[in-house]
């Protein structure tokens, strides 16, 4: 495996303290692009704003720490840019500030990658984006289990900067041809979440509809990051990046008909299969779970 000079975004955050960590261990260099740093071995550390344009030039354009003045021949190109930084979520910042700075962002970080040349882009997009997450009300989605070539249509800023973002890196693979992959987040899970949170999720499964159950282990996303990188020539791409079962212990049939009633199904369901689909990622990338919550938690 070709190992890479990658630029990512967003790296202290929740997702990216995990899978920075992999990255490094699959032997990439990982300069981490945020407002305040990430305290690990081997990660370097850059502090810059992803909402000013010139910041992401300059930062994309630069040396990544003082060791890479020794060869002397000028600054080494990065290979791959993953952008994970973003408002993660609505009720953190005014809405307007929310769609703001992950549009935005999101433009110019993807804007300096192509113009730079850098022909491997991975961006954070959102389970959001299927329109039920932050929904006002109830919301059911129009199709069961959630694919890629979902309508999506969320009414909330979060979901709808996510959308635009996916068509601005839709936007920038058609002028570039180069590869950029929006990767549909689901809900992250760290390690010490599954004994903190899954118990009360499987007493009320209810709390979960709005996720549509779905979880994404973040040592499991490090490996989705990683075979997106070893991955060529798939142009623009969107993938839902979340685990093979649902985060609850009721079977995946009888979890649609309780919670989504009326809801079409447009496959026959495994027993436990997660109604939020990752069958693209392993049909595709060759995804393979490590990190069930079975391995971590008893269902009840």
């Amino acid at each position: 495996m070709t190992k890479k000079r990658i630029f990512f975004t967003g790296g202290s955050g929740k997702a990216g303290k995990h899978v920075i960590p992999y990255l490094l261990d699959q032997g990439h260099r990982v300069m981490n692009v945020d407002l305040t740093p990430l305290h690990y071995p081997g990660v370097d550390n850059l502090t810059a704003d992803i909402t000013d344009s010139g910041q992401m030039f300059n930062a994309m354009s630069s040396y990544a720490a003082l060791d890479e003045l020794e060869g002397g021949k000028g600054i080494p190109k990065f290979d791959a840019v993953v952008h994970f930084a973003a408002v993660p979520r609505i009720l953190i910042k005014p809405d307007n500030e929310t769609f703001r700075v992950n549009a935005i962002g999101t433009y110019n970080v993807i804007e300096a990658a192509v113009k730079l040349g850098i022909k491997k882009i991975i961006i954070a997009s959102s389970e959001t984006t299927y329109g039920v997450c932050f929904s006002d009300g109830q919301t059911d989605p129009h199709s069961l289990p959630l694919e890629e070539d979902y309508d999506v249509d969320p009414m909330d800023s979060y979901g709808l900067s996510k959308v635009v973002n996916e068509q601005t890196a839709r936007s920038f693979q058609r002028r570039s041809g180069f590869d950029i992959y929006a990767l549909r987040i689901g809900n992250v899970i760290e390690p010490h979440e599954y004994a903190e949170l899954f118990p009360h999720y499987f007493k009320h499964p209810e709390v979960r509809r709005r996720n549509a159950f779905c979880y994404i282990d973040a040592r499991d996303l490090g490996q989705i990051v990683d075979l997106c990188l070893q991955k060529d020539d798939l142009g623009f791409q969107i993938f839902n990046a979340g685990n093979d079962h649902n985060g609850a212990i009721i079977p995946s049939k009888e979890l649609a008909e309780r919670f989504f009633p009326g809801v079409p199904l447009t496959k026959e369901l495994g027993e436990h299969e997660a109604l939020f689909s990752n069958r693209k990622i392993r049909e595709v990338l060759g995804f393979k779970e490590e990190h069930n919550w079975r391995k971590y938690v008893k269902g009840e």
